[in-house]
């Protein structure tokens, strides 16, 4: 069976290595300038596992069609462990966290559902602080199935192959008497045509959009 995606495993597995001393350091010394939206943190009592860069954030988002937004556009309750974990923390640091951020895939921000969330913290200078995952893991093919969602491009070329697939597929005896790659060709540029005219309908009568404009977009229109 094919192992389903944790992704707090994907997200560290893009994020920026820190386990240098001298690199972790350097991360303390940007996330220690004041700036708004901050949280009060003890710095020699962060793990560094847990810290993430939002370009690490982003590019998983997009990746896997995910979003990131303040917890207030997350329609799940948190669970009594994420309570639990905040509850530590503020303890430990001895602050109050705000600020709340949810990375999740784009549903759990319309309905109620349980697949896979992490709740972050701001720390500052692009830096966010993992405070808890939990949930079900995502779809093992998860990242296959939104590859053609990341971008134009992208779905321009999933586009070309699935019209090549059909016509492949496709008896060119339904079109003329005589087997020909001009006809191959004339089946396969009507193919692109009509698959790309539904998808493109499709796109505008349900409102959406590519993972790399959703990502942090706050509006249901783009989910």
């Amino acid at each position: 069976m094919i192992r389903k995606t944790n992704i707090l495993r994907e997200l560290s597995n893009v994020n920026p290595l820190i386990n240098e001393e001298t690199n972790f350091q350097t991360i303390l010394e940007l996330v220690s300038s004041k700036s708004e939206n901050n949280n009060n943190f003890d710095f020699d009592k962060l793990d560094k596992d847990r810290i993430f860069h939002l370009d690490s954030i982003k590019k998983t988002c997009i990746d896997f069609r995910l979003r990131f937004l303040d917890h207030k556009y997350f329609k799940n309750s948190l669970p009594k462990e994420a309570f639990s974990e905040i509850s530590k923390l503020e303890s430990t640091h001895n602050t109050v966290l705000s600020n709340f951020k949810i990375m999740a895939p784009s549903k759990l921000f319309r309905l109620k559902n349980t697949d896979d969330p992490l709740l972050f913290v701001p720390l500052g200078n692009s830096y966010f602080y993992l405070v808890h995952k939990w949930g079900n893991d995502l779809h093992p093919l998860r990242k296959l199935f939104m590859w053609p969602l990341k971008n134009l491009w992208n779905m321009i070329i999933f586009l070309l192959f699935i019209s090549l697939f059909l016509t492949y597929i496709t008896p060119t005896s339904i079109f003329s008497k005589v087997e020909s790659w001009s006809v191959f060709w004339m089946i396969y540029f009507f193919m692109f045509k009509a698959i790309a005219s539904i998808v493109i309908f499709y796109a505008f009568a349900l409102g959406k959009n590519f993972n790399k404009a959703i990502w942090n977009s706050k509006y249901n229109k783009s989910l």
